[in-house]
């Protein structure tokens, strides 16, 4: 049973859109979900790790790379994405710093199945080390497809703090596709937790610029 009304919710969303428009960014701000956990030892009890594909994209600026075989450079050509080919992995040479470079330029990647198991042999655990190693497509898939299933993923994931922030959504969308993202996010967080609702402290939502907002 959900704790957190779409009302409470709905009203909360208000406010946030009034704020952003009363003061307008030169960017799309996007809405982040905080929560804080308590009853929780992150030493002792077992780390959850959990990712759920919204129904509306919380984040569609996210960039996306694709690391192809021929037949995928070629089909994100056509759909004016950006890609690596295994040449161009190759000339990295496994300098640590170029593929540092390369983690930071995009948020997450996407690789051919045939070339997954290659990746840890031309670039090492750098991918791997700030959690963006890629996602495997297949002939099949289509590559537009698949860059915005993973804008629609979100990850939950308890590290050393009892404190987690996820983007739910951005100021742009309507009402209704906000509340569909947040109640889904929550409800899945709180089946994660081993005593669900009685480990969550405080639920917040606020958009980048602006204040944080109590929900729970």
């Amino acid at each position: 049973m959900s704790k957190v009304s779409a009302a409470a919710v709905r009203e909360i969303l208000a406010q946030i859109s009034a704020a952003s428009t009363e003061k307008p960014r030169k960017f799309t701000e996007t809405i982040e979900l905080q929560i804080g956990l308590k009853n929780y030892d992150p030493q002792r009890d077992k780390r959850f790790s959990g990712t759920i594909k919204l129904p509306n994209i919380p984040r569609p600026n996210l960039s996306v790379c694709v690391l192809g075989d021929a037949f995928h450079c070629d089909q994100a050509k056509a759909a004016g994405m950006e890609f690596q080919s295994v040449e161009d992995l190759k000339k990295l040479n496994k300098n640590k710093k170029l593929i540092k470079k390369l983690a930071k330029k995009y948020d997450a990647f996407i690789a051919s199945e045939a070339l997954i198991k290659q990746i840890p042999r031309l670039l090492g655990p750098g991918l791997h080390k700030v959690g963006k190693f890629p996602t495997a497509v297949s002939h099949n898939d289509d590559l537009t497809v698949k860059a915005n299933e993973i804008r629609a993923t979100i990850k939950f994931q308890l590290k050393k703090v009892l404190c987690l922030g996820v983007a739910v959504g951005h100021v742009k969308m309507t009402e209704d596709q906000l509340v569909a993202n947040i109640m889904l996010a929550i409800n899945f967080l709180v089946s994660l937790l081993k005593k669900n609702w009685q480990n969550v402290k405080s639920l917040y939502l606020k958009s980048t610029m602006g204040k944080p907002h109590r929900l729970f």
